[in-house]
């Protein structure tokens, strides 16, 4: 059975790591940090696939060296062996999730010897070559869905769809950001997806990282009211 979505952040939390400070905190705080540096998490008004209009926006294809790649893969191996979910394949949605079911493969392997099979979709199916709607290995088994954020859980319900059309079977979804916002059904994505498709949400950082994050820097204060107010309208 898998585990619960909060089985990331109870791990981490057994223990301060002799800071004082939970290990959950440490690692969210340094996940925000390190986005705002590499200019992936941004500030302003951005329209989401969801077509709500953001105050902020994350966008992964900007991890988009060798060593921030590589730095984010870790991030994401650590959150996904905490949970102690149960997989066959790791399946990246394109185009963003390509490169992050690539390198997460490669990390799994090397630093935490689970070497598992990957997959990832195309935009349109292909009708010469070795066809298909998918490349990388046979979409089969239990598959561990590798996104970027989750808001109103558009693009997980798209991936969902692919995976049971190839008669395997999704279990649970990875992103860097919980948007934590209400779901198509007004109660949160989250929970919308545990009740709806049965998955496991395992997240490195959330919304609410965000705000606290926000509020513990002078500099990124005067975006926290807009952030907060996005919280209000849409949060779960």
């Amino acid at each position: 059975m898998s585990a619960p979505a909060c089985a990331v952040y109870h791990t981490w939390t057994r223990s301060t790591g002799g800071t004082g400070m939970p290990i959950a905190t440490m690692r969210q705080q340094e996940f925000i940090a390190f986005a705002i540096e590499t200019q992936v998490l941004r500030f302003g008004e951005f329209t989401l696939k969801s077509g709500r209009i953001s105050p902020y926006f994350f966008n992964s294809g900007l991890f988009n060296s060798g060593a921030s790649l590589a730095r984010l893969a870790r991030f994401y191996a650590l959150a996904i062996r905490a949970a102690g979910i149960t997989f066959d394949l790791l399946y990246g949605p394109a185009y963003k999730g390509i490169p992050l079911v690539a390198a997460i493969a490669v990390v799994l392997a090397k630093e935490h010897d689970l070497d598992l099979p990957y997959c990832f979709n195309r935009k349109e199916a292909k009708d010469h070559g070795e066809g298909g709607v998918t490349v990388g290995a046979p979409l089969q088994g239990r598959v561990l869905i590798v996104d970027d954020v989750i808001s109103a859980g558009t693009s997980v319900r798209e991936s969902v769809a692919i995976i049971k059309a190839a008669g395997a079977q999704p279990v649970a979804v990875a992103v860097s950001l919980d948007r934590q916002e209400r779901g198509q059904s007004g109660v949160s994505t989250l929970q919308e997806l545990k009740t709806e498709l049965d998955l496991t949400v395992v997240s490195i950082a959330s919304l609410d990282d965000l705000v606290e994050y926000m509020r513990a820097q002078p500099d990124l204060r005067h975006g926290l009211a807009r952030l907060e107010a996005y919280r209000e309208t849409y949060g779960a």
